[in-house]
């Protein structure tokens, strides 16, 4: 019985995980590319870095990180609004510091397509990206 209790809390969680995966890798507008993933010497943290393409007009979720995350925006213009900040625009060439637990939203504004370089420097074993609602 015991046995039966933890397997189910195992797929709960393993399945949760793979939710919200799903979730991302379909939101409309959105492709992220998986590009590094590696420990760190400071225990239970690690860096991620993803490369994040925007069709015109896509606008990612509102959401936070686990951890610090600095965006460069690699090609088109990208707004961003950090909860309780003004929006800022950058364009291919700038950067943007995201501080740990902080909700954002990222929106192409400009008339093309646009992408953005994110390294996120973050806890080890949670997810990578918490919606915020």
């Amino acid at each position: 019985m015991k046995n039966t209790r933890i397997m189910a809390a195992a797929l709960l969680i393993v399945g949760s995980g793979l939710t919200l995966a799903a979730a991302q890798a379909q939101q409309p507008g959105l492709q992220r590319t998986d590009l590094l993933q590696h420990d760190l010497s400071v225990p239970a943290r690690e860096v991620d870095q993803v490369r994040v393409d925007f069709d015109p007009g896509a606008v990612s979720i509102k959401h936070s990180h686990p951890g610090e995350e600095v965006a460069y925006v690699l090609e088109g213009s990208l707004e961003y609004q950090l909860e309780g900040r003004s929006p800022v625009t950058l364009h291919a060439g700038e950067t943007l510091f995201i501080p740990a637990g902080v909700a954002h939203v990222a929106k192409n504004v400009g008339s093309g397509s646009a992408s953005e370089l994110a390294t996120y420097i973050v806890e080890k074993g949670v997810p990578l990206v918490v919606p915020v609602e």
